[in-house]
């Protein structure tokens, strides 16, 4: 198992992709903290699930975007496991509105959530990995950055904020053997996709709409991606810092 007594916390785990994360990386041998803000069924449901496999996990409820609970948050994962070897930032939102009729308190709300977040849980397990001199941090960012995308340019800005953070926090923190990398998802087809999309009938066209664009003409599922991760989360990255994974079946290319 790539990531046997590894301490991985991964942000917004309860569904979608951060829950494929979160299982994959138990069973590569992780204990997991899953990291959920509103739905605390489908968190417990998660963490069920990898206890029945074998795994060690628990769930924690908290705003990343707020301080307070991030620190929580992260003294809690020591007091049960020691330490925090690995962070994935997966949390994030992704409301639509057309550019001009985006408020400038939405604006704040889109970059606390997907960027600020993301500095506060790095500077959070950040004192715990420069002890041990190691550590793994993995940002997740967006297929959208490569191409942009209408009616989402808060979202694609953030999403664009993160590969800068990514890189410079990569220069910052890589005397202490700490990697910061970061992935770009394409469009995955998830349980929350349908809910987005409206019906059956819509989905069918996204789905064909997405292997037209796909140089890989098929739906990219939560197993195309999570392998990505467990890379990164690995011994096998240890000389890899600073990067950008895109994962998206030769949607973008760069």
């Amino acid at each position: 198992m790539k990531l046997a007594n590894k301490v991985a916390i991964v942000t917004g785990s309860s569904q979608s992709i951060g829950k494929g994360i979160a299982l994959r990386f138990a069973k590569e041998g992780a204990k997991v903290v899953v990291n959920y803000l509103s739905n605390e069924r489908l968190a417990l449901a998660v963490v069920d699930e990898i206890r029945k496999n074998g795994g060690e996990a628990f769930a924690f409820r908290a705003d990343v975007s707020n301080e307070d609970d991030v620190q929580r948050m992260v003294e809690t994962t020591v007091a049960h496991y020691g330490t925090v070897d690995i962070l994935v930032n997966n949390a994030a939102i992704d409301p639509r509105q057309k550019w001009n009729e985006i408020s400038v308190a939405e604006w704040d709300r889109v970059m606390a959530n997907n960027v600020r977040s993301q500095f506060i849980c790095c500077k959070a397990v950040y004192p715990y990995m420069q002890k041990q001199q190691y550590g793994k941090i993995i940002n997740v960012s967006s297929v959208t950055f490569w191409f942009g995308k209408t009616n989402y340019v808060h979202y694609v800005a953030s999403k664009g904020a993160i590969i800068g953070f990514t890189r410079a926090l990569a220069r910052e923190i890589g005397d202490d053997n700490i990697t910061v990398n970061c992935i770009t998802p394409g469009a995955i087809k998830t349980e929350t996709e349908l809910a987005k999309v409206g019906s059956v009938e819509a989905q069918q066209e996204t789905d064909v709409q997405m292997t037209q664009l796909q140089s890989i003409p098929r739906r990219q599922l939560i197993g195309d991606l999570d392998g990505a991760f467990v890379f990164l989360a690995s011994p096998d990255s240890d000389f890899i810092t600073g990067q950008t994974l895109n994962v998206d079946g030769g949607w973008m290319m760069h």
